[in-house]
């Protein structure tokens, strides 16, 4: 062979120092590489000088790859053919360690065959096995997907050392968030029976030991509070106590944000200066871990003057007034920063001195409070006020929205083109657009874009969601089973009932609602009802109208061949107004209502009257306020209702004497007359930093009364008790929810009660709040009772009971639940106390 004869080798390595034209190299951090080979001292040279020597590269070849496009590895490592290059150089020392880089290979060698001043290079290359799956042992199958998922494991990925301690790593954290902190995980990788080699099965084993939990919790340094009061500071990091339902697991994050918690304590009762000098967690034993706190208090601060520099748009005494803080108040971090409207305690839903700028149009407007230690225990404040310009709206945008109308939607906005920006009007448009319940709650959020100094751009993009409702469902009532369905439309358009093209499927668009339901158990009860509602009628002011008919009718036809001889039939139709108010606030509405029904009785015995007919003309007022943020699950607001239902006197006037004990019940009730009244208020508060914890507490009361006391309405009574719902229903009846008792077990006597009062209070927690679907759970305590004449009303005689339950909303069909309840009380005429009842709930209840 000549000097330039072929040389070729598979095994050799680029030696920098000299003229050797084979190379290997190894990545040292992985240790399911190939040993690195000896590189022989009598390797063949190219040049004996060491000269470097300019080559062309006429053909790069790829050797041992399977699952990798061999076009982008070299162009990854830089081996471009056409390209020419010296050697000896580090080149090639280059090309192997990008493909080292890769991870995807357990052996990378690089080899040439010389010609001349051209080269081929031989790339040789052993790629990892991949992953054909990935297992779990040690742990239940509803883990192992939760780890699948929060570990993003795919099947035919690479195996490397790299990817195994990373998830072993996250495997350990995954536990020790839920408490198992001394959790151990090996893994055992086993070769496919198939394709030995090509592909293994890679099992992680897990041990997760005992859970660790928090055994004491000390504080150093503290000598104005004591350990057990620091604690209470932590909102989710807490030792192990005899209250389980404060759990003792560690959770780093947690930790750290109580740690500011405790700050913010030391804060709010004048110590300015309060620092953590030191924390440390540390093992106590297997199952308990300690956590030592070291705090310097400082001293105790107290506000000596409050001053304020830069503010023109409001008098100095009107921003002091707001702020509340006086000379000798103690100096309170916290509600000061909260009264500004600043920093983390900043609350658009609260009022605040940066608010009261926000609501005028100064969105740029800055508060920042400036202090001034004079003494040892001496602050002087000085808040200085950024006002800036007032801001006006320059264009409103709408997106997200297919089904609802623009001019729909535009006409709930509190946010309109030429008018100042104002926080307070941009919140409640957030509210209203929650409320309608074409769009998810969750996602309503603004996009404030200034486009100028004083121009702002208001975008509203919406997420819509399904709010027409379907449902099948079936009861139990007066002894036998209710078959009913309805449908519901949220968002119809009668406009567009003749447009082309406008029914998809019905026409829609403009948040008009439509219902149609129906009853029955086949022969002898059937039930249906209509009613529409147009919440902008005409389109141009918020007053509703809504119009309504129900028809029922129960027989003595229990089967199909046979003809009623007895019936009791129900007519009536209703007519009603709305009008949102101004004033007191644009919250509150006021409803008139005409109504008219007939009772169409024939032998029907067991009732106040058995053959001819009853009329009710009624009209009813309703003033009601609802500030609630969302409808579903409400975090903040409150909503009441108090509303008032009379029918003319007639027995003031007639000429009859209904003291008179042999007139006929249908001379006393030909028709019906009477005055009712309720009540009911409900208020939201939610708690933790997202508000997802809410406590909602709940009042109502309700009275039939009479202009005659020996003509008492038979009809528009309460009947208390239950899951207040009704399978089976043939006159005017309320039904009133009391959990813990059986359907009508308050009411004093057959024929319902004339008044109740009723005391909720709910704990509620989201498990899911999607536009798909939204679950929560929630635990109850409530008082009602029924009562059969205004002398026996007592708000405080009150039949108790408590219990918990779960709801699901699902936009196709509405709300659903299930409640269980304990009644601690005797139900009416009983002397054994209710005890434990099972309560299915079908729609929202106010």
């Amino acid at each position: 062979m000549n000097y330039s004869g072929k040389i070729f080798t598979a095994a050799a390595a680029l030696v920098l120092c000299c003229s050797n034209i084979f190379a290997q190299e190894q990545n040292p951090q992985d240790t399911t590489a190939a040993p690195k080979p000896a590189v022989s001292e009598n390797a063949p040279m190219y040049r004996n000088d060491g000269a470097p020597r300019l080559y062309h590269i006429r053909n790069v070849n790829v050797h041992g790859v399977q699952y990798l496009n061999p076009d982008i590895l070299k162009s990854s490592a830089g081996l471009i053919e056409g390209d020419s290059i010296y050697l000896p150089s580090n080149f090639i020392s280059n090309a192997i360690s990008r493909l080292w880089s890769q991870r995807f290979f357990s052996d990378v060698k690089i080899g040439a065959e010389i010609e001349g001043d051209s080269l081929d290079l031989e790339v040789f290359l052993k790629e990892r096995p991949r992953v054909y799956n990935w297992e779990f042992e040690g742990i239940s199958k509803g883990k192992k997907k939760d780890l699948l998922e929060k570990l993003k494991l795919k099947r035919g990925s690479e195996l490397s050392d790299y990817v195994i301690d990373k998830n072993q790593k996250l495997i350990k954290q995954y536990w020790a968030e839920k408490g198992f902190r001394n959790t151990e995980v090996g893994v055992r990788i086993d070769n496919d029976t198939l394709r030995p080699g090509q592909a293994v099965t890679v099992t992680f084993l897990i041990d997760r030991k005992s859970k660790v939990k928090i055994g004491k919790i000390n504080f150093t340094g503290n000598e104005q509070f004591p350990d057990k009061r620091l604690r209470r500071t932590f909102k989710k990091t807490h030792q192990k106590s005899i209250n389980f339902f404060k759990g003792a697991k560690l959770n780093e994050s947690d930790y750290e944000n109580d740690k500011e918690l405790l700050i913010d304590f030391y804060n709010s009762k004048g110590y300015r200066n309060a620092t953590i000098v030191s924390d440390s967690i540390y093992p106590i034993n297997e199952k308990r871990l300690g956590i030592d706190i070291d705090v310097s208090e400082g001293n105790k601060y107290y506000i000596r003057n409050v001053s304020w520099v830069g503010n023109s748009v409001y008098e100095t005494d009107d921003l002091q007034r707001m702020f509340g803080v006086k000379k000798g108040d103690t100096y309170d971090k916290k509600s000061m920063h909260k009264r500004l409207g600043i920093g983390k305690e900043e609350n658009p839903e609260d009022m605040s001195v940066k608010s009261l700028y926000q609501n005028e149009g100064y969105l740029m407007s800055q508060i920042e409070p400036a202090e001034v230690i004079i003494a040892p225990d001496s602050i002087d404040i000085e808040v200085k006020v950024f006002e800036g310009k007032q801001f006006t709206i320059n264009e409103v945008g709408i997106t997200g929205n297919q089904r609802v109308d623009d001019e729909v939607i535009r006409r709930e906005l509190y946010t309109r083109p030429g008018e100042l920006y104002n926080r307070s009007l941009l919140m409640q448009t957030i509210r209203t657009l929650g409320s309608m319940g074409h769009f998810n709650p969750e996602a309503v959020m603004p996009d404030i874009k200034p486009v100028t100094n004083d121009l702002v751009n208001v975008n509203w993009p919406l997420e819509e969601q399904a709010s027409d409702q379907f449902n099948i469902a079936g009861g139990w009532g007066s002894g036998t089973f209710v078959g009913s369905v309805g449908i519901t439309l949220n968002n119809l358009s009668i406009k567009n009932t003749f447009k082309k093209g406008a029914w998809r499927p019905y026409p829609m668009g403009q948040n008009q609602r439509l219902s149609l339901s129906a009853q029955t158990n086949g022969t002898y009860y059937k039930a249906f009802a209509f009613s529409f509602t147009d919440p902008w009628m005409g389109g141009k002011k918020p007053n509703s109208f809504t119009l309504s008919a129900h028809f029922s009718e129960q027989n003595n036809a229990y089967y199909v061949w046979q003809s009623a001889t007895q019936y009791f039939r129900t007519y009536g139709v209703a007519a009603g107004l709305g009008k949102r108010l101004n004033w007191p606030d644009p919250y509150f509405t006021f409803y008139a209502e005409a109504n008219y029904e007939r009772y169409n009785l024939k032998n029907w015995t067991g009732f106040v009257v058995e053959n001819g007919n009853s009329n009710l003309l009624s009209l009813k007022l309703v003033l009601a306020r609802n500030s609630v943020d969302q409808p579903i699950y409400p975090r903040r607001g409150s909503e009441f209702s108090a509303s008032v239902q009379a029918t003319l006197p007639y027995s003031l006037w007639d000429g009859k004497d209904y003291s008179d004990q042999s007139m006929s019940d249908q001379d006393r009730y030909r028709w019906i007359e009477f005055h009712k009244w309720q009540f009911k208020a409900q208020w939201f508060q939610g708690f933790l930093r997202n508000s997802n914890l809410v406590l909602m507490l709940k009042a109502e009361m309700g009275y039939l009364g009479s202009y005659n006391k020996n003509k008492v309405s038979p009809f528009q009574r309460f009947e208390v008790g239950g899951d207040g719902m009704s399978g089976y229903n043939i006159y005017g009846i309320d039904i009133i929810a009391m959990r813990g008792y059986e359907d009508g077990a308050l009411d004093p006597s057959s024929y319902y009660s004339r008044g109740y009062n009723k005391y909720t209070a709910e704990l509620r927690y989201p498990i899911i709040l999607k536009p798909s679907s939204q679950i929560y759970v929630l635990g109850f305590l409530e008082g009602g009772n029924a009562f059969d004449s205004w002398k026996k009303f007592s708000p405080f005689r009150i039949k108790r009971s408590a219990g918990f339950g779960v709801r699901l909303y699902l936009p196709v069909v509405g709300m659903l639940g299930i409640d269980w309840g304990y009644g601690f009380d005797p139900p009416a005429n009983s002397t054994t106390k209710s005890g434990s009842q099972f309560h299915f709930v079908l729609g929202q209840q106010f």
